[in-house]
């Protein structure tokens, strides 16, 4: 609820009342607010509650910056590792998205998140598959609380784009996978900051023009 903005940035959570809304104890509430406290999704407000943090156009800079850091070397682990069933599940994930494009844009943003994952389950490296969960969790809060982003974050070359880093995978030409995503990891960020109308602001850290 935190991730879809159901849980606005600014407001503050009381176990007692969280509970009475879901009907449950306070022990799985606390429990559910330590984790999502870890995450850095919340502040811990002692003796008042938590406060569901906000989340700024910055933030969202530091996201893509860690995406461009996080994504390039899966790619090239992808193609490193590549095999037939692995190739498979990558052209299926890009097939879906292919399906979805066009129609709900929440469920085509789904699909897009779905084909990063399974590149970077791909690589063979469980540490990074769940630090890219997280990096993409804090993508769709961005979309969901950030103003500016209430319309689909994709653009229109993202599907071709996917479906060149997936065949430099299936090709096992990690130089080219991970330039293919470097690529379109830039294309990500030109669309997000167009949305934010923050064109030129928030380019800067690894993998920028300039870097």
């Amino acid at each position: 609820m935190v991730l879809t903005g159901r849980l606005a940035p600014g407001e503050v959570l009381a176990e007692a009342r969280l509970a009475e809304r879901f009907g449950v104890s306070k022990t799985p509430v606390r429990e559910a607010l330590h984790i999502l406290a870890a995450e850095g999704l919340v502040t811990v407000l002692p003796k008042k509650g938590y406060l569901v943090r906000t989340m700024s156009p910055q933030d969202l800079g530091e996201v893509l910056d860690l995406r461009m850091l996080l994504e390039p070397h899966a790619a090239a682990e992808a193609a490193r590792h590549a095999t037939s069933p692995t190739v498979s599940s990558l052209r299926g994930a890009v097939d879906r998205q292919r399906e979805l494009t066009g129609g709900d844009p929440l469920a085509a943003m789904g699909a897009a998140r779905d084909v990063h994952l399974a590149l970077a389950a791909a690589s063979r490296s469980t540490r990074l598959v769940a630090a890219l969960e997280r990096v993409l969790d804090d993508m769709a809060r961005a979309h969901h609380v950030l103003p500016g982003l209430q319309v689909q974050m994709a653009h229109p070359g993202e599907l071709a784009e996917h479906e060149a880093i997936v065949e430099a995978v299936a090709a096992g030409d990690g130089a080219a996978a991970e330039r293919a995503m470097r690529a379109h990891l830039h294309s990500v960020r030109t669309t997000v900051l167009d949305h934010l109308g923050r064109s030129a602001a928030l380019w800067s850290g690894p993998g920028s023009p300039d870097a």
